[in-house]
């Protein structure tokens, strides 16, 4: 049999959800931030403009273009621009130091940069430090550089040449948070990311029109983004928070003022949203889906969030190497009755991706047992840029290995156990944190946990529990060891609990085991 290769492997430029949106809709109102307001058809011409001046600054097909920026309506110009330029968008979290920037800009071979003038120092560095860099462009006036803006209001009214691009051409790299070292570039390509997209409509939000309203409440140099490339997919207006500063008055007061009827955010935002005292008069009627990911939202925080906010919560389960897209939850699987709840799972497989539990040989395990999340579809990026061991390291006769623990059950729906680097083994059995962690928060003094393998001379490693108690609650140490008791086996009973004020969180806001483990050992003293 002779396999004949496609005719063709050109897909859509992304930027083109772009240009749709706005033909339907010209005049309808696309992106708020403050006082001030972009309707569909400016969006348009300011991403054509500033898409032609980068083309006459000498942007090629596929270079790479660093951006470092807080959330502005000007960074959402920008992404269609340097995709429709044929440009590769590369964000870093506005958080990051110069020096990690320098680290992303040189790793990413980047010939552009995109820096608000928030940040002059990581413009300095970058440019002493990357010598492949070409050009830079301020985001608001600064010395660095010509401004955005200017460049844009002087290309008014041109049209770019926009670049035909194939199904596997880059437009995206999206950059691994470094927890478990430095930061890789995962490579999204244009036709992995229209397939995305065409996922988060169909699984995560279905039914949106340009009279729903997206509230932004993180940064859009991750999942944020890829959530408001599916709003302007389907002409939903964009509304981004005032200022860099993250305050919950402001976000109810958006969601009332503009009838908000989506949002994406992480749980630890979402707990702070629904805990805050001005979350009991918060007026959200209008809102359809409130979509979580990042990491697993323990049961008693989702029972007060469907308590506040209704039967509007989506989880998804996912990477950034998969773009989020691996499992989904959607709300109508989301129950508040324990007995009716499937407690703990991420939902079951996204449409068009296979999810498989695999053991260290990369068979399948049977429902209920525990090994590595593996997963195959559209949704897998192209690889890692220019990191042939990782790539070799992180795929399996084609299955993306996660690097998360898991099992499923017979009807599909996956539950985490927690990452590799989490479980410890203690006294010859393994362990998983987050089992502990469930039930130390059905506690009512205690709003956050962490439980950590720590090493120990008799067990091998033995669990270290890090507590955050509720304000104005008092809890001890020995009163959380007998609340535990009898509750779980002995051998995952914490040896040791620690009271403190808060836990260190990342930049995208997640609580990352790295952090805590390092500020254990500083505070405590730990082995």
């Amino acid at each position: 049999m002779t396999l004949v290769p496609p005719v063709s492997t050109r897909v859509m430029n992304l930027a083109t959800l772009l240009t749709q949106a706005a033909r339907r809709d010209p005049d309808g109102v696309a992106l708020v931030m403050g006082d001030t307001r972009w309707r569909w058809a400016e969006f348009e011409a300011g991403a054509d403009a500033l898409a032609a001046a980068l083309q006459g600054m000498g942007l090629q097909k596929g270079d790479r273009v660093m951006v470092q920026s807080q959330n502005c309506l000007e960074m959402m110009q920008a992404m269609f621009a340097v995709w429709r330029a044929g440009g590769v968008w590369v964000p870093a979290n506005f958080r990051q130091t110069p020096d990690e920037v320098v680290y992303l800009t040189q790793a990413s071979g980047a010939r552009g940069l995109i820096c608000n003038a928030a940040f002059p120092d990581h413009a300095a560095a970058c440019q002493a430090g990357c010598p492949e860099l070409r050009w830079t462009l301020s985001i608001g006036a600064a010395d660095f550089g010509p401004s955005l803006q200017a460049v844009t209001n002087d290309h008014m009214g041109q049209r770019p040449q926009v670049a035909a691009v194939d199904r596997d051409d880059a437009c995206w790299f999206f950059f691994t948070s470094g927890t478990t070292g430095r930061p890789k570039a995962s490579v999204l390509t244009h036709g992995q990311m229209a397939f995305v997209v065409t996922n988060y409509l169909a699984d995560l939000m279905p039914g949106l029109t340009p009279a729903d309203a997206s509230l932004v409440v993180a940064p859009l140099s991750h999942g944020a983004g890829v959530h408001q490339l599916t709003q302007v997919a389907r002409g939903v207006k964009t509304v981004l928070l005032p200022s860099e500063k993250f305050d919950v008055e402001t976000v109810w007061q958006l969601v009332r003022d503009w009838r908000i009827s989506t949002m994406f955010t992480v749980p630890t935002i979402l707990k702070l949203l629904v805990e805050h005292p001005s979350a009991a008069a918060a007026d959200t009627a209008s809102l359809r889906y409130v979509i979580y990911a990042g990491a697993p939202m323990y049961r008693e925080d989702q029972k007060r969030a469907l308590a506040l906010l209704g039967p509007v919560l989506v989880q998804y389960f996912g990477l950034g190497e998969v773009t989020g897209n691996i499992t989904v939850l959607p709300a109508w699987a989301h129950e508040a009755d324990d007995d009716a709840a499937r407690i703990g799972t991420c939902g079951y497989a996204r449409t068009g991706i296979e999810v498989q539990v695999q053991d260290d040989q990369g068979r399948e395990v049977a429902p209920g047992e525990t090994g590595e999340i593996c997963v195959i579809g559209p949704a897998v990026f192209a690889g890692y840029h220019d990191n042939p061991k990782a790539n070799a390291e992180s795929f399996r006769d084609g299955w993306f290995r996660t690097g998360d623990l898991g099992h499923m059950d017979a009807e599909g729906y996956l539950y985490i156990t927690g990452r590799q680097s989490d479980m410890f083994i203690s006294g010859g059995s393994n362990v998983y944190p987050r089992e502990i962690e469930e039930k130390i928060l059905t506690h009512p003094a205690i709003s956050e946990v962490a439980v950590l393998g720590m090493p120990d001379p008799l067990w091998g490693e033995v669990g270290w529990a890090v507590c955050v108690p509720r304000d104005g609650a008092a809890v001890s140490a020995d009163e959380l060891g007998a609340f535990l008791d009898g509750k779980l086996s002995r051998y995952k009973l914490p040896r040791r609990f620690v009271l403190w004020d808060a836990l260190p969180k990342s930049a995208y806001g997640k609580i990352t085991k790295t952090m805590i483990r390092e500020e254990l050992l500083r505070r405590e003293g730990g082995p």
